[in-house]
């Protein structure tokens, strides 16, 4: 059975402080999560000038993991658990933020210093109950070491997961696929994703043309209906999409800025903790 389409949601502008802003699909007006996907954001491609690099201050994080995915540029992260490590673009960074940590990111030296195009998606991805105070944890995953699937002129990229008996490199608490794809300019493929899995497809560059006869143009989420096992995707000119799916987590979720967790109890205690040093420190 193929899946239909339930809503194709457009990105909206989300200013980040610093006349710097990214394209949001999720959350939106129209759903609050896909679950166990609570947000996406989009940022670039953005030219860097030389000199002019990019930094995050240091910032904390509770009960999910933040997954950096570039596409373009170089960036370095460093957090409050001792992780310092760089990824370039077609690399991954899939952190856990678990227990707590304090973490920065900004464009490596070289990078900031000789310039270039920087684009990439900010993921978050929840934790369930039981694994919501699990030690933090950090994965660099290297563009090498991330499996392509070539076929009919789709390229898959497979991060986490599994697709035709290949492995993403990503481990995850709860099952995920996360997979980035290249579409050359007629090219078309069926992907197969488990009907149980909540699952979208979000457009990065150019337009995928989809099965039930809808285009989907770059910076729009098709949200899928759990309704099949497999989709087509398939582009007039070269297109480049994520597709995200994962067991949903039926579990009560409070968040508050970058803490999420289940109930207003833990919210406040996830404060607490920021605010006495309990989640470490980390200098500017």
């Amino acid at each position: 059975m193929k899946r239909t389409i339930k809503s194709i949601i457009p990105a909206k502008k989300k200013p980040l402080g610093d006349n710097m802003s990214v394209d949001s699909p999720l959350p939106s007006p129209f759903v609050r999560q896909i679950s166990p996907f609570l947000m996406l954001d989009h940022f670039g491609p953005n030219q860097i000038t030389p000199g002019n690099g990019f930094y995050v201050p240091p910032h904390p994080h509770r009960g999910f993991e933040p997954v950096t995915i570039l596409f373009e540029g170089e960036i370095e992260h460093h957090d409050s658990a001792g992780n310092r490590a760089a990824i370039a673009g077609g690399g991954v960074q899939w952190m856990t933020a678990g227990s707590g940590f304090i973490h920065s990111e900004g464009a490596v030296e070289s990078f900031a210093k000789a310039g270039g195009t920087i684009h990439g998606i900010q993921l978050w991805v929840n934790l369930p109950r039981e694994k919501k105070m699990t030690p933090p944890g950090y994965q660099n995953i290297q563009r090498e070491s991330i499996p392509v699937l070539e076929s009919s002129g789709v390229k898959l990229r497979i991060i986490s997961g599994e697709v035709d008996g290949t492995e993403g490199p990503a481990k995850t608490f709860t099952p995920v696929l996360a997979i980035h794809g290249i579409v050359s300019a007629g090219g078309s493929k069926t992907i197969r994703v488990p009907s149980s899995f909540n699952a979208f497809v979000y457009v990065t560059r150019g337009t995928l043309l989809l099965a039930s006869g809808e285009r989907a143009d770059a910076k729009h989420l098709v949200w899928l209906s759990n309704d099949g096992d497999e989709f087509d995707v398939s582009a007039e000119t070269e297109a480049e999409f994520l597709l995200l799916a994962g067991e949903p987590i039926d579990e009560p979720m409070v968040s508050y800025g970058p803490f999420v967790m289940n109930d207003p109890a833990e919210i406040m205690q996830a404060v607490e903790d920021y605010q006495s040093g309990a989640m470490g420190y980390l200098e500017e």
